[in-house]
């Protein structure tokens, strides 16, 4: 493990998914890069408002003060896009070797509706994918 994506929304999951990260990258000195990805959707108004690139940008700071505190000089990257295949995407072209990300823990049925970001990530990317739970 040489680099390090972690997915961050500022969740519950996603902390679990940045401790982990931040515990991998310190015992193998591997490089650190967090993603939130500002969704986009298909429709008359393509972004959510309650879910908007400052939101993200501030999440991502709060990513970086966290991984700091524990001595890790992270890269942070804010696109927009569907998360999954975002993620995905950001991970082949920028070579990580590794993806970690949470679990928000969905059922059978929030999972068909919903969708699952853990899910689709761990089953399409071609790099080593941990979910923290």
């Amino acid at each position: 493990m040489n680099k390090i994506l972690v997915a961050y929304d500022g969740g519950e999951p996603s902390r679990r998914a940045l401790e982990t990260a931040a515990e991998l990258a310190g015992a193998l000195g591997a490089m650190v890069s967090v993603v939130s990805v500002v969704p986009a959707r298909a429709g008359r108004a393509p972004m959510d408002p309650w879910d908007d690139s400052s939101i993200h940008a501030s999440q991502l700071l709060e990513a970086k003060k966290i991984l700091l505190e524990r001595g890790i000089e992270p890269e942070l990257i804010e696109p927009v896009g569907d998360p999954a295949k975002t993620i995905e995407r950001i991970a082949d072209e920028g070579g990580f070797d590794t993806i970690v990300l949470g679990s928000r823990g969905l059922g059978t049925v929030e999972r068909v509706l919903q969708g699952s970001v853990s899910e689709h990530v761990a089953t399409h990317s071609g790099a080593t994918v941990v979910i923290a739970h």
